[in-house]
């Protein structure tokens, strides 16, 4: 073998035969590679570059983003003899001694690594003993202490990503007893930096200490010292903890309300920007938290339950003192600023602050802003003008349109008028304000205004206006169009308050779209999202429009292959063009997209030949509408279609192309059913394997099983030869459960049981039309188990046992007599008289029909 630190100083140079050996040495023998970098990293006088290379080494040998692969490693580790993983850790501690800095610091991250394996099972008792022993004596230098402080704040932000056990509260105690130390104003800046750092990522397991006074009391203590260091960046991690502690701990926080309003007021005051930053956060933090708990306490109180948690409505208290310093910080903006907020300052920190505080008090904000707006909206100086303008839009979203409407009404010739501002940051804020205004308090535009309100928007999509603005103005007008959802008035009479301006709203941001810089800003997208939605929106009147520009999309789709354009842009192009097809045909009717339907096919085929995931999802999109309105006639398409459905399916890693196949598959279904026989075979090999990939996102396993019903009704009994594999497939996800405490995958498991539901009841009535019903017969016991196991779980939703009752229907329908001993059982009747008592009307309209099918066949025995 040869010298490891000449290996590690190739590979460090990408040299991949060096490379190729480190890993061979790895797979042969893990103990000593292990140990041989954990040496090289401790030895001092060793080069330094192949040190901190065998650190990182070390670190990634035990660390993985893949949830699996991570597992894996760590049971590689555990997997050595004691002797040697003992002899790791004893050079990973003593490289946190390394007279050099970067040894030191790599050491830390490395030692996080092992510690996060071991110390939540007390198996490494000499860390923290060491950690104390680094940090709390004057023996070490300052170097030492840093590196160990790192190495204890790593580790704990490892432990909080992996979710390990409860550690030992001895331990908890034991690593803040290191931090606090660290932290204490008699202690060196930079220690003290690292101190408040490590703090931070130790909050989430402090949760005992801060139930304990006197520990809660020296904990707050020392880290409001530090917000009143002298170094800046001591002061930024300090009120880092502040919004962690408020975030972890709100019920806590009474006591030191007092002093921790001094603090970040005083900071958002006069304190450096990055500091005055992390210091309005603490206020984000309370608003958002007491926003939620006044949401839960309106549901709870709805349902006659007292609130599980106190709201001390901070936030409403400290109204009409943090929100002036809100205003003045808002109007020191940097005039080199991006205009898509990409710098975050702290002039934009103050705007999101006010919006979030005015979404939780709601009515209260309105009077402490609107003095400030009425006063500086059309003040000389823009700074006042473009924070005036911000400051109304932030207040909107908390407001009740009923209190707000009148002022909403007086701005709009105001906003309207600035939209001509000499700067450009006034005009995007006021564009801002005007998408808040379309989006949330659409019906005070008085209707007189929208000529002058439509027109203003247009102006501002122009080749001389900037590409940050023009997407500002395209969103404007999105939010615009996306105000007419739900709107009935087209239905009624036939035109709404789009149609006299939708040929100039296309065309001009169809315009937009085309400007040779509409990559920038994300202008193109938005113009296309806007100018779909007013399809999506378009009133009868405007049928003759949408006539026209469905060819004229076509013809663009097809012109687009021959663009000089780079590959990424034409896909984001041709995906954009597919998906105002998409939604063409979706408002359109058949005979309208009929004659268009094979130039459309032609040319969407196309954009599936450059098997770019984010068009294929549009152009798959785009032939799912194709089929959904000409129905049976999409049959002659299948054959030229097939090779790229399959393709799709078969795209476990881009799993959101593979999730609209599926989707694709369902639609072709329905539109021309039996005719879908000679396609079956391939397109059913496919689904399966995606089930059985172990890289298909979770995601996409739900919609494959509803599509085995979707088939079933398509062929009926030609559904047979694959029946038994996939009911053992529905099978298997139907033992799948969730633990109690997460709620995320309940969520995904009453989702997946409702497609495993869904695609029962397609089989079922698929077969019972095909007269080949008999082949569910070996099956119906093991389904009604499965229904009883819905029956029985607390955590399912109404969604799901709308779709167990439906299918308890069915069996009962199609099945008769055979079944009728089979549900004649307890968990039926409970099934369905909850299904009776529900709040979804759809649930118990699918009960009363069900609850009469099953008593019928039970007394007609």
């Amino acid at each position: 073998m040869a010298d490891l630190t000449q290996l590690l100083i190739a590979a460090g140079s990408a040299d991949k035969n060096a490379e190729n050996l480190l890993n061979e040495w790895q797979s042969r023998d893990f103990s000593e590679f292990s140990n041989a970098l954990a040496s090289e990293l401790a030895t001092d006088g060793k080069d330094i570059r192949a040190r901190q290379l065998a650190g990182i080494y070390m670190k990634n040998l035990l660390s993985a983003v893949d949830p699996q692969l991570q597992i894996q490693k760590h049971d590689a580790w555990k997997a050595l003899r004691d002797e040697s993983r003992r002899g790791v850790k004893v050079n990973l501690l003593q490289a946190l001694r390394s007279q050099e800095n970067l040894a030191r610091h790599t050491a830390a991250q490395a030692a996080a690594e092992v510690a996060t394996i071991e110390v939540p099972y007390s198996a490494w008792p000499e860390f923290l003993p060491a950690m104390l022993e680094n940090i709390t004596t004057d023996a070490h230098p300052e170097g030492t202490k840093i590196a160990s402080l790192e190495c204890l704040g790593y580790t704990c932000e490892r432990m909080a990503d992996l979710d390990v056990p409860d550690m030992p509260e001895a331990t908890t105690n034991s690593f803040l007893t290191a931090i606090v130390d660290g932290i204490q104003k008699t202690k060196p800046e930079a220690v003290r930096l690292a101190a408040a750092a490590a703090l931070k990522n130790s909050l989430l397991f402090t949760h005992n200490n801060f139930q304990k006074k006197e520990e809660r009391d020296a904990i707050m203590s020392t880290v409001c010292e530090a917000t009143v260091s002298s170094d800046a960046r001591v002061r930024r991690e300090a009120f880092d903890c502040i919004q962690t502690v408020a975030y972890l701990y709100y019920d806590q926080l009474q006591e030191y309300m007092s002093a921790l309003f001094d603090l970040t007021t005083n900071a958002i005051r006069q304190d450096e920007e990055p500091v005055a930053v992390i210091a309005l956060e603490f206020w984000n933090v309370l608003a958002e938290a007491e926003e939620e708990m006044l949401v839960e306490e309106v549901d709870l109180r709805e349902q006659n339950l007292p609130p599980e948690r106190q709201c001390q409505r901070y936030t409403f208290s400290a109204v009409e003192h943090v929100v002036p310093l809100l205003l003045e910080a808002m109007t020191k903006q940097d005039e080199n600023a991006d205009l898509d907020f990409d710098q975050f300052g702290l002039s934009l920190a103050a705007g999101t602050c006010l919006n979030i505080i005015a979404q939780t008090v709601g009515d209260q904000m309105t009077p402490a802003v609107l003095p400030f707006v009425q006063q500086h909206i059309q003040s000389q100086n823009w700074h006042y003008r473009e924070a005036a303008t911000m400051a109304f839009a932030s207040i909107l979203e908390g407001a009740n349109p009923e209190s707000i409407a009148a002022v909403v009404h007086q701005s709009i010739d105001v906003l309207i008028q600035a939209l001509n501002d000499p700067n450009n940051m006034v005009q995007h804020s006021t564009l801002w304000c005007l998408s808040k205004i379309c989006e949330l308090h659409s019906r005070s535009i008085p209707q007189d205004k929208l000529p002058n309100f439509v027109n203003g928007l247009l102006g501002k999509l122009g080749q001389n206006i900037a590409p940050n603005v023009a997407r500002q103005s395209a969103n404007a007008l999105y939010k615009l169009g996306s105000a007419f959802d739900g709107d009935t008035t087209g239905q009624t009479t036939g035109t709404n308050a789009i149609s006299p301006f939708l040929p100039q709203l296309l065309q001009d941001l169809m315009a937009a779209a085309d400007r040779p810089d509409a990559n920038e800003a994300n202008l193109r997208v938005t113009a296309f999202e806007a100018m779909n939605t007013f399809v999506i929106n378009s009133a009868p009147d405007s049928k003759n429009l949408l006539l026209q520009l469905l060819p004229a999309a076509a013809e663009r789709l097809q012109s687009s292959f021959g663009m000089p354009m780079d590959k990424e842009s034409k896909d984001g192009y041709q995906g954009l063009l597919c998906s105002m097809i998409q939604v063409l045909c979706q408002k359109l009717e058949r005979d309208d997209i009929a004659a268009h339907a094979d130039s459309l096919m032609q040319n969407v085929l196309q954009v599936l030949q450059a098997k770019s995931s984010s068009a294929q999802q549009e152009a798959l999109s785009a032939i799912a509408a194709i089929a959904d309105v000409i129905e049976a006639d999409f049959q002659k398409y299948m054959p030229a279609l097939q090779p790229f459905l399959l393709s799709g399916l078969r795209q476990f890693e881009a799993y959101e192309v593979c999730n609209v196949a599926v989707g694709l598959v369902g639609d072709i279904c329905r539109s021309i059913e039996g005719q879908i026989q000679p396609f079956t075979k391939d397109i059913m090999e496919a689904l399966v394997e995606s089930l059985k990939d172990p890289t298909l996102h979770r995601s996409v396993k739900p919609s494959v099983f509803s599509c085995f019903g979707e088939i079933a009704m398509a062929v009926g009994a030609g559904y047979e030869p694959y029946v038994q594999l996939s009911v053992m497939l529905l099978m298997q996800a139907s033992a799948t459960d969730a633990p109690q405490d997460d709620d995320d995958m309940i969520e995904y498991i009453n989702g997946l049981r409702e497609c495993v539901v869904e695609a029962y009841t397609g089989i079922i009535t698929g077969l019972s039309d095909g007269n080949r019903l008999d082949q569910m017969n070996p099956y119906i016991g093991s389904i009604l188990q499965f229904l009883n196991k819905i029956a029985s779980d607390p955590n399912r939703d109404d969604p799901l046992l709308n779709r167990a009752i439906g299918l308890i229907g069915d069996i009962a329908q199609s099945m008769g007599p055979a079944v009728r001993d089979q549900l004649n059982q307890p968990f039926v009747a409970s099934l369905l008289q909850e299904g009776a008592q529900s709040v979804s009307s759809e649930t118990t309209n699918t009960a009363s029909w069900a609850t009469g099918v099953v008593q019928t066949l039970i007394q007609s025995g």
